[in-house]
């Protein structure tokens, strides 16, 4: 086993192993994450990014993504914004309630986060500065940063912006080696992680093109960081943590069977049926369009997914579509895809 992967501490906080979901939106929600929680192998969980502007507004409903249950622990709550008090009054309402840390978003490529914090940030070092301090002067809990290598080539600071965190008592740094120009375009250049670990203090997390077990174990070797985090892959895949912690315990990992993923998804689609989400239904077909491709016949389930009009009507759909595969693929016939009705006008 790598010996990195065991654990890594955040302050008085071992976290085992040191392996994290990354947040993300409109992915990242309690479902989600408690759905990672019950696979195993994940240390720490991060909320969906939310809006600090957001969080200061009487009656908002951005207050709905600091929700979380105790058996998610230990999870962290990130935000993000470029107004210093705003942040810091956040980062308050955060520890108040019970989080185990506050991390701040320094790396969200989107347009609409670029104008108010996230990788923008990047671009205006005084101002991350005074909100770094302004933020850690509020809260007591451990805060945590993650960024961007940079807002383009020409300007990678992921190096400086660690030296500035720590000044500022930054706790750890997750670091995407990816700019902000980038996207998710290209390759993540771990070179920039394992640069930042070799001049930084504290903990540093590895983000960034972990598809499979074997890169989590690549990018320990190839950087000596103290974590792995996992975004992407997680929502293809939610079993990927299982499967790194199968992997650096045994050197062997399994795939899910059709039955696990049936299994899965239908769980999820429950769970999300249950906690009276408003954006229920656009979740479901935001999951399926990424879980799916890893089902036999997904475009079909794909396909009977996006006509559905409800959530429920989602549920229906994915019990018939597994049922009709199961029933196929029991009978000796060559499988194809069930055929499933559009809904009636």
């Amino acid at each position: 086993m790598v010996e990195q992967y065991k654990a890594f501490r955040l302050r008085d906080r071992l976290i085992q192993p040191a392996a994290v979901l990354a947040p993300m939106a409109g992915v990242t929600d309690n479902v989600f994450r408690r759905l990672i929680r019950q696979q195993g192998g994940c240390g720490l969980l991060l909320t969906e990014f939310t809006s600090a502007d957001g969080l200061s507004k009487a009656n908002s409903r951005t207050r709905r993504y600091l929700y979380y249950t105790e058996d998610e622990r230990p999870i962290g709550a990130q935000l993000f914004g470029a107004n210093p008090d705003t942040l810091a009054a956040a980062a308050q309402l955060v520890e108040s309630l019970g989080f185990d840390l506050v991390d701040l978003n320094l790396g969200c490529p989107a347009k609409k986060v670029v104008k108010c914090g996230g990788s923008g940030l990047l671009r205006d070092l005084p101002l991350l500065e005074t909100i770094l301090r302004r933020v850690r002067a509020a809260v007591s809990l451990p805060l945590t940063i993650k960024l961007r290598a940079g807002w383009d080539e020409r300007s990678i600071v992921a190096r400086e912006v660690g030296r500035l965190a720590e000044d500022c008592g930054v706790e750890a740094i997750a670091l995407h080696p990816r700019t902000r120009v980038q996207g998710y375009a290209g390759r993540a250049d771990w070179r920039l992680i394992a640069e930042l670990k070799a001049t930084a203090k504290i903990p540093i997390i590895g983000n960034g093109d972990i598809e499979r077990p074997e890169d989590a174990e690549r990018m320990f070797r190839e950087t000596g960081c103290d974590a792995v985090m996992v975004g992407r892959a997680a929502a293809t895949n939610p079993w990927i943590f299982r499967q790194m912690a199968d992997y650096f315990s045994t050197g062997r990992y399994t795939e899910p069977t059709e039955t696990d993923r049936h299994r899965l998804l239908v769980e999820f689609f429950r769970r999300l049926l249950a906690s009276d989400d408003p954006e229920t239904l656009g979740k479901m077909k935001q999951f399926a369009s990424r879980f799916t491709h890893g089902v036999a016949h997904g475009a079909g389930l794909r396909k009977a997914v996006y006509e559905a009009r409800t959530p429920a009507e989602v549920l229906d759909r994915v019990e018939a579509f597994f049922a009709q595969c199961a029933h196929v693929s029991g009978s000796g016939m060559v499988a194809k895809a069930p055929a499933l009705r559009a809904p009636a006008d």
